[in-house]
């Protein structure tokens, strides 16, 4: 094997698909695309970091052009908005087709539960809000979509509002992440803690929304 070949395995095999830095390091924009369309159109990209992707890719269109892993702002927020959005129209076009029969020979406790809860939330928040909202919760955002398709959303009601979460999902923290490289200097060496908060403070609702549910289902609680 070629040095060349050899190089390029180990950077291969170096990416970590959990970690924001690795994937745009490796697949630099193309790969923002192609995450977010996994998160949110495939039931299989829910460990996936759409938050901390974003951010970080923010952060890295503030450095100069000359810096290292440098990405191009009006790109990333063309990336970012393409993936997240067709994903998202894939998820549910997939549950349309699939889903119906796919729950109804499921004998999974935990499928029937998590289509029970979406169902409930689509219920109670209506489709505007909950499909808007989803964006921002890791592992909502992936399940909802295809969920929705299965439920029966109306395509016209689940294209509007997926369109209007998915854009201020993805341009919103990639400007949130720029912003905060373009006024903070080398703000790139405290990316690891920023991306830690990221993370942190994306996983609060999901924790709480488990909490409710948990409460919900004990004697005596309020769903």
């Amino acid at each position: 094997m070629t040095p060349a070949l050899t190089t390029a395995s180990q950077v291969h095999l170096a990416v970590n698909v959990l970690d924001a830095q690795s994937l745009l390091a490796a697949f630099g924009t193309l790969g923002i695309a192609a995450v977010l369309f996994a998160e949110t159109g495939l039931l299989v990209g829910f460990f996936l970091p759409g938050d901390s992707l974003l951010f970080t890719a923010g952060l890295l269109c503030a450095g100069s052009a000359t810096q290292p892993g440098h990405l191009s702002l009006p790109w990333v927020l063309v990336a970012a908005a393409t993936g997240a959005l067709i994903g998202a129209q894939t998820g549910y076009l997939l549950g349309r087709k699939a889903g119906p029969a796919f729950l109804a020979r499921s004998k999974s406790r935990k499928t029937a539960e998590g289509a029970e809860r979406a169902a409930e939330i689509l219920r109670r928040y209506g489709y505007a809000k909950a499909i808007v909202l989803a964006r921002f919760l890791p592992i909502v955002r992936t399940v909802l979509n295809p969920l929705a398709g299965a439920l029966g959303v109306p395509a016209r009601a689940f294209t509007t509002w997926q369109v209007l979460g998915g854009l201020l999902w993805t341009v919103g923290l990639v400007l949130a992440g720029y912003a905060l490289g373009a006024s903070v200097p080398n703000v790139d060496h405290y990316l690891l803690p920023i991306i830690g908060v990221i993370v942190a403070v994306s996983l609060i609702p999901v924790a709480l929304e488990l909490t409710r549910s948990r409460r919900a289902r004990r004697p005596g609680g309020n769903v």
